[in-house]
């Protein structure tokens, strides 16, 4: 072939746009092609002239080359791809907050993200870690919507990954998880510190993590406020207002009633409300009441406005990513980080 040949080839028919190439820069700057690969990855291990590698990078500009991501990638071993695997994403209203934590950490690095809903399908979840494992991203993040113990395909130790809102049994994997046991201590303290002493407490299902940790710090709060522990003011819900409802029922047929309640989560503290206001109860005057979760539709637009405790996510959804791109590797010898964030206390009507 011709060198005309090899030229009418590369430049493409009249009216093609595509793409400027090594090539077309190192003809626009007069060099060889290599030179430009020099350049444009900023090898100093061969000696250019300051001169050509300035004609080199506005030839650049003037074509307006942009490097082949892809390529790049391969040659340095990294995607800047960060996988996200979860069980849940249309169906919670939580996902959407780590996500966008997760998101703008990477975009601040000059990664992005691969999001892939399992629906809790282990099958899918192992089949979403091959694919991303093929697609050679830099690390995965695995999240779960609520805070539990998982199960994992043996696969996901072969890059480096990182568990939100959830763990593995024997912590052989690092994980973000929020700070149930604070979060319990933070809302039972803020009602004593308002003057109560009999504080109800209407937790989640006994058996989750978040219920163990919640309930742990109400009882820590409680006896640093000198109050003794009244088993009466405790119950377990199923996380939905209906339990809400008739918890609260229950607690104000108590001889001594709680003047505070402490709800396990928002949805129980909206069942609440409409128990108290049935019972002609005011909220805050009557009985002050606290919820988990900082659910916004849920929490801002109760009347009186809910003062609640605010799950991390976002948080976590950025610190996930910060680990995994400052944890490309993991030694042997380096502890295993199970890190967890605070829930912040979000102040508004309900005390």
């Amino acid at each position: 072939m011709t060198s005309d040949a090899k030229d009418t080839r590369r430049k493409g028919t009249a009216g093609t746009h595509r793409r400027p190439t090594t090539y077309d820069v190192a003809k626009q700057a007069g060099v060889a092609q290599s030179t430009v690969s020099y350049v444009l990855n900023d090898v100093r291990t061969v000696t250019i002239p300051q001169e050509t590698r300035d004609r080199v990078l506005e030839a650049a500009r003037t074509l307006g080359y942009r490097p082949n991501a892809a390529a790049a990638s391969l040659r340095m071993g990294r995607t800047n791809t960060i996988g996200l695997i979860s069980d849940e994403i249309a169906t919670t209203p939580f996902a959407g907050k780590i996500i966008k934590g997760a998101q703008d950490y990477a975009w601040e690095q000059g990664k992005i993200l691969m999001i892939i809903n399992t629906d809790g399908d282990a099958d899918i979840a192992a089949a979403a870690i091959t694919l991303l494992l093929e697609r050679r991203v830099d690390g995965i993040i695995y999240a779960a919507m609520h805070h539990q113990e998982v199960l994992l395909p043996t696969t996901l130790r072969e890059t480096p990954a990182i568990l939100l809102d959830c763990f593995v049994a024997d912590r052989s994997l690092p994980s973000v998880t929020p700070d149930e046991s604070g979060g319990g201590y933070t809302a039972t303290q803020t009602l004593s510190a308002h003057g109560h002493r009999r504080i109800g407490f209407i937790n989640l299902q006994p058996d989750l993590p978040a219920a163990v940790g919640r309930l742990a710090g109400y009882h820590a709060a409680l006896r640093e406020a000198g109050i003794a522990l009244d088993p009466a003011l405790v119950r377990h819900g199923n996380s939905r207002a209906d339990s809400g409802y008739a918890l609260t029922r229950e607690l104000m047929q108590l001889t001594a009633p709680p003047t505070a309640i402490f709800c396990g989560n928002d949805n129980i503290a909206m069942g609440a409300y409409d128990a108290l206001r049935e019972l002609g109860l005011a909220i805050p005057n009557d009985v002050a009441v606290i919820g988990f979760d900082n659910q916004e539709i849920i929490a801002a637009y109760l009347r009186p406005a809910l003062t609640t405790l605010e799950l991390p996510h976002y948080a976590m959804g950025q610190w996930a990513v910060r680990y995994l791109l400052d944890h490309t590797e993991h030694s042997a010898d380096e502890a295993v980080p199970q890190v967890v964030l605070p829930c912040p206390l979000v102040m508004r009507d309900s005390l």
